[in-house]
This record gives structure tokens, sequence and C-alpha cells, in this order.
């Protein structure tokens, strides 16, 4: 094989690159005239906007804005003396009126006393409330929440009966 016989793709660019002023990208290399982004190392985090509150952060701020996160209610340990039954769980506080519905996330937290043995059955609980539940014989099993019941399986239990 002889070197002018070879088969090769020209992979020289058909632009010409220059270095001086008219050039094209000469003297500020594209980044325009001085500003922050002309600078070197001028990288910025994602979502920044120049100290302006990003659009992130102004979003739960906004008329209108409607958090989807499930909201938690509080009991307190002095209040559970008041549930009849001796397992507290979120049909027990619901029926005792302490939490609005027994498909909430229900958080047990330390003011009072727990005076009687009682097994609790709830969400979420405070390391010291736990204490005082067990300092008066009872337990404390973290559950998961109760889902709320489907309109689809509503619709067909009222159709069976």
């Amino acid at each position: 094989m002889k070197y002018n016989q070879l088969n090769l793709s020209s992979k020289t660019s058909t632009h010409r690159v220059g270095r001086g002023i008219a050039a094209g990208q000469g003297k500020t290399a594209g980044r325009g005239t001085k500003g922050q982004k002309a600078r070197a190392g001028s990288g910025r985090r994602p979502g920044f906007e120049g100290g302006q509150n990003p659009l992130m952060q102004r979003f739960p701020k906004l008329r209108g804005f409607h958090s989807h996160r499930a909201a938690v209610e509080t009991v307190y340990t002095g209040q559970i003396n008041a549930v009849s039954s001796a397992k507290v769980d979120n049909h027990a506080l619901s029926e005792a009126g302490l939490v609005s519905s027994p498909h909430t996330n229900v958080k047990l937290v330390v003011k009072g006393e727990v005076t009687k043995k009682i097994s609790v059955h709830l969400q979420k609980a405070s390391q010291s409330a736990v204490k005082a539940v067990e300092k008066a014989g009872g337990s404390f099993t973290p559950t998961a929440q109760v889902p709320r019941p489907s309109k689809k399986t509503a619709d067909k239990t009222e159709h069976t009966k």
C-alpha cells in the first residue's frame, strides 16, 4: 500500500481558529465583558439566582401553595390515661376525642404522667415518652399510618349490603 492510496477522511475542521480580536472567539473568548460569568471558576450551584430567593424556596411562600405532606398530630402522655382501653392506637384516640381522625399520623410526646399499664401502638413517639410508658409497665410499638378506605372498596361494601 502506498501513501497516496490510503483512504483516510479529513479530520481537520473547516473553521480556521484564530486568537485575535477579529477571530470570532478572541479577546474575551465568548464570555462577554466582565461580570460573574466572565471570571474563572464562575460555577454556581443549581437554582442559584444571584442572591434572589430561588424558585424552590419561593414556591412554598406563594399564595395558594398547599403542602401534600401528612400533618402529624401530637398526643401527650398525660392524655393517654383518659383512654378507656388498655391498647392505645389511632382508633382509640379518635374515639376519646384526642385526635381528629383515626387516619392521621400521631406522635406521643411527654407532658404529664402515665399512671396505668398501657400498650401503645402509634406512628411516632419521643424517646422520653417511650421511657415514661415503659416505666409505668406498658410498651410502645411503632405502626404504619392507618390508610383511609378507598372509594372503590366503600362502594363495593355498600352494594353487597
